[in-house]
């Protein structure tokens, strides 16, 4: 399973953002990891270095390993237009991602887990893949079964209305995928264009 199991803050450190939602402590200590982070200068970042960063901070920040990483990043490659938006785009398509966009968990390890404890529904049937892509028109919401769980549905805090991508029933408590996003509309810090020139070394 992709998924980081370390401490969230060391790494929201080791890029000086809430990268895993978890930035509290960011303003009392934003020093790097470590003992001796506070006496240690920020090197100056070469070329290579600063292209593997931003890739490190897009997979954590989706939690995606190397290899689901590269694959979609060849998909992305195959499709037409930019491929570091293609790439964003395919990234925000993911269901875990999705769930937590709508508002369903409050973050994406939260909405991984909703999935793989198969209590999300994609038009009606259940997916416990958090790597599934979502396409143009699909109906997300909670089994029915999980609709009766008080301690899931408590934590449904609705869709953000920044996400036009996304539509959100709140009487049916379902949501809708409506399009793949524009860069512009993804919040997420990432220069991906980085990231495309490092695959292409």
């Amino acid at each position: 399973m992709a998924r980081y199991t370390g401490p969230k803050t060391k790494i929201c450190r080791i890029f000086g953002e809430p990268i895993l939602g978890n930035g509290k402590y960011l303003g009392k200590n934003s020093n790097p990891p470590g003992q001796h982070g506070a006496n240690r200068k920020r090197k100056q970042l070469g070329e290579y270095a600063t292209q593997l960063k931003e890739k490190q901070k897009a997979k954590y920040t989706y939690g995606v390993l190397e290899r689901q990483f590269r694959n979609t990043f060849d998909d992305a490659n195959r499709l037409k237009g930019i491929t570091g938006e293609n790439l964003i785009k395919l990234l925000e398509a993911r269901l875990d991602n999705t769930v937590y966009r709508l508002g369903l968990a409050a973050s994406r390890p939260a909405a991984r887990q909703l999935v793989s404890h198969k209590h999300i529904t994609v038009n009606g049937e259940v997916v416990n893949i958090p790597s599934y892509r979502l396409k143009p028109g699909d109906s997300i919401g909670l089994k029915e079964k999980s609709e009766a769980n008080a301690s899931l549905t408590s934590q449904i805090r609705g869709k953000n209305p920044k996400f036009s991508w996304l539509d959100w029933n709140e009487a049916e408590k379902k949501g809708t995928f409506i399009t793949f996003p524009e860069r512009e509309s993804v919040p997420e810090n990432i220069k991906e264009q980085l990231i495309v020139e490092l695959y292409s070394k």
